[in-house]
């Protein structure tokens, strides 16, 4: 079985994000980037299940500009056999359905079982391009995966919902989106980074896939988020339900 795996190049989980002076986004200059990290989960769901002999090839993909690669680069170290790089100009963020598209040409290509990727990208949130792909290949689908078992040409997953926790059953192939508690993905190790720069990378262009990327969303601004605002300490009980009278928070 084929594993295809999307992965996205974010800015750093740990890095604090500057808003650019004009409103129009995150600033990227001299920022540390990193893969995704509901995409790293992604990637070692799909290593584990070729480690265990259910899948025999684990491919990554990435749209993206030609730095992307450095994310694919983690992506074979970790352990997958083959990346994708889809090449973007500098500074374009693809949206969802744009994304969906080109991942759906890919899938044609490579003709896997499974697609697994992560639920949401941390820059925008959006959460949408997995069920994009399902939509658009006419395959089943199973979000927000905290379990993983594949097994009898089947998934098995178990979600997380408001009322406990839900295991379905989805036929492959199958689209498959991870949460945070499905693992906790690996490090690479040096010998597995240097052996990763041998690995298939074959880049590409969106011409390739005669996908149109035109935006349909327009940002009109971006916002740091606002300071929090210093509070005020009160002597009694008495006081602090007057204060919150005051503020309309109780009657």
């Amino acid at each position: 079985m084929k594993i295809l795996v999307p992965v996205k190049r974010v800015i750093d989980y740990n890095v604090k994000v500057r808003v650019k002076a004009d409103g129009t986004g995150g600033d990227l200059a001299n920022v540390k980037m990193s893969m995704n990290p509901f995409d790293e989960i992604s990637v070692e769901a799909a290593i584990r299940l070729k480690e265990a002999g259910t899948a025999s090839e684990v491919i990554v993909v990435t749209i993206g500009p030609k730095k992307a690669t450095e994310t694919l680069r983690t992506g074979l170290a970790m352990g997958a056999d083959r990346g994708i790089l889809i090449e973007t100009a500098p500074d374009t963020d693809i949206e969802p359905l744009a994304v969906a598209k080109l991942l759906a040409k890919v899938v044609a290509e490579e003709t896997p079982e499974l697609v697994i990727l992560g639920k949401q990208a941390i820059d925008n949130d959006m959460n949408a391009t997995g069920q994009m792909l399902a939509a658009l290949l006419g395959w089943g689908q199973a979000t927000f995966a905290s379990d993983l078992e594949v097994a009898d040409g089947k998934a098995m997953v178990t979600r997380e919902v408001d009322g406990g926790l839900q295991t379905i059953s989805v036929a492959l192939p199958a689209i498959v989106t991870t949460d945070l508690r499905l693992n906790e993905p690996r490090y690479a190790s040096l010998p597995n980074i240097m052996k990763a720069k041998k690995k298939p990378l074959v880049e590409k262009t969106i011409a390739d896939y005669g996908v149109d990327e035109t935006p349909r969303l327009k940002v009109l601004a971006t916002e740091e988020p606002t300071g929090r605002e210093a509070g005020i300490k009160v002597e009694s009980v008495d006081e602090l339900v007057g204060k919150l009278k005051e503020q309309g928070l109780v009657a």
